[in-house]
């Protein structure tokens, strides 16, 4: 695209790169920040149904970041105009991690730290999209994004498979993970035998037992990468030093039509539902055609580390103390299906049972002290409602495993909110809410609950809250 050009209100700089879906173009916001365009390539568009396949997946990612979860691409809209469809992010789709890897053949190489930090948070931010039920489906150094202060973003998640059609599964994101330490291990950490021995470990974890136990491998073995790694100074030192050469300019295989000469009128969100329905329009502009403001990123919804980063968020906690470890690890080992395996004997068959017991006590030891947090929340879609009747609408709040008391309302279509306070136990990382909606009268309409939790605070100050929409037929 001819820089200067358009599209939703975002202007296009003229830094491009090759996507998987299509091609990245860096942008100017309308508010002027920095964000990103993915023009999505029609010729993987018409398989049917890839459209609406897309939407679903880009809604789940909005609901995600909405519910906290750090470590994706925040992504603003996703819009239409004359047969072509752009994916508008908040944050710029480079430089990717490939581009990276490819440039410190000439310029700067970041320290084995550099890639343990990037591992680490894809892995973390893995963990909560298969905890959602979801996939990323085409994860490699192309589809992560580095930001300017090194944090390491996870881009397309969802759209290759939702394009093709094609099924996506855990152990094939586990797979690219422990191929992408791997490489990350030869390009960054050639010169570190102790630091490479400790990737090759977290990969051959990831595929034998699982993203917490890889990540929990990197974490307990933190004491192998170089001093002051997690300020991510060499790795921010690659950024600019790749941000100021020639090397983004690089153009990608094809580029998209121009879309000069496309009324801003035409362009139309693809994320925008009749009201009632669970997902609100993506933004005001979305009922009227006209360009959408640029969204911001919440504040605190990142995971950072380095100086002036306050020191309570959950990356820098896996790095600084490692506590949060032993409690997610055990947690895991206890919740996760077990394969049947011979036995030798009544020792082996104790010695795990001793061990599974271990393992109990030091994640209910660990959760002692440490205040309750609710991560994220998901309202069940309810079935469709007939003539008078009481409709069960059930949410579950995620949470750190810890005890304490949650506060949450329930904000139903043209009602008061209904709040509650609940006591939740240790040891569980999750706890289940239901509410009675007595639902009465005639006609056909669409009614959302909505679920909002009022305390605890996430770290962003921002409320964590989901809603599900079901029809009232009678």
């Amino acid at each position: 695209m001819p820089d200067g050009e358009s599209i939703a209100g975002y202007r296009l700089t003229g830094r491009s790169r090759a996507g998987e879906t299509g091609t990245w173009t860096d942008a100017v916001t309308p508010d002027g920040g920095r964000g990103g365009v993915l023009w999505i390539d029609p010729g993987v568009l018409v398989d049917p149904g890839a459209r609406d396949r897309v939407v679903a997946e880009v809604t789940a990612d909005r609901r995600l970041t909405r519910g906290g979860v750090a470590g994706l691409v925040p992504i603003t809209d996703l819009v239409a105009a004359r047969g072509q469809v752009w994916l508008l992010t908040a944050r710029p789709g480079t430089p990717s991690l490939a581009e990276l890897m490819r440039a410190t053949a000439s310029g700067p190489v970041p320290d084995a730290g550099s890639a343990a930090t990037i591992l680490v948070e894809t892995a973390q931010t893995l963990l909560a999209v298969h905890s959602a039920g979801l996939v990323h489906g085409a994860l490699h150094a192309g589809t992560v994004v580095i930001a300017d202060d090194g944090t390491a973003l996870l881009a397309e998640r969802g759209l290759v498979p939702a394009l093709r059609g094609a099924h996506a599964s855990v152990e094939r994101d586990l797979a690219a993970w422990a191929s992408l330490a791997r490489g990350l291990a030869a390009a960054w950490a050639a010169g570190d035998q102790q630091a490479a021995r400790l990737f090759d470990r977290a990969a051959a974890t990831a595929t034998t037992h699982g993203m917490g136990a890889a990540r929990d491998a990197l974490v307990n073995g933190r004491d192998l990468l170089p001093s002051g790694f997690a300020t991510r100074e060499r790795l921010v030192q690659t950024i600019q030093w790749w941000s100021a050469s020639a090397v983004p300019t690089g153009q990608p295989p094809h580029l998209p039509p121009s879309p000069q000469g496309v009324d801003t009128g035409e362009v139309v969100t693809l994320l925008y539902v009749p009201a009632g329905a669970g997902e609100r329009p993506a933004h005001p502009a979305a009922e009227t055609g006209q360009a959408p403001p640029a969204a911001t990123t919440p504040a605190g919804g990142e995971m950072r580390f380095g100086p002036g980063v306050p020191a309570d968020t959950t990356a820098a906690q896996i790095w600084r103390a490692g506590r949060e470890q032993p409690t997610v690890a055990a947690a895991e080992r206890l919740a996760a299906p077990r394969r049947r395996r011979r036995r030798r004997g009544g020792f082996v068959g104790s010695a795990v049972l001793f061990a599974l017991i271990l393992l109990a006590a030091a994640f209910l030891w660990f959760q002692r002290g440490v205040p309750l947090s609710v991560t994220a929340v998901q309202v069940r879609q309810p079935k469709a409602a007939g003539c008078d009747t009481t409709v069960n609408v059930v949410g579950v709040l995620t949470t750190n495993g810890s005890a304490g008391q949650v506060s949450y309302e329930w904000l139903l279509s043209k009602q008061k909110p209904i709040k509650h306070t609940d006591a939740v136990p240790s040891g569980r990382s999750s706890h289940e809410v239901t509410l009675e909606w007595d639902v009465s009268g005639h006609g056909t309409r669409k009614l959302t609950a909505r679920l909002r939790v009022l305390s605890p605070v996430g770290a962003s100050g921002a409320p964590i809250e989901d809603a599900a929409t079901f029809t009232y037929k009678c």
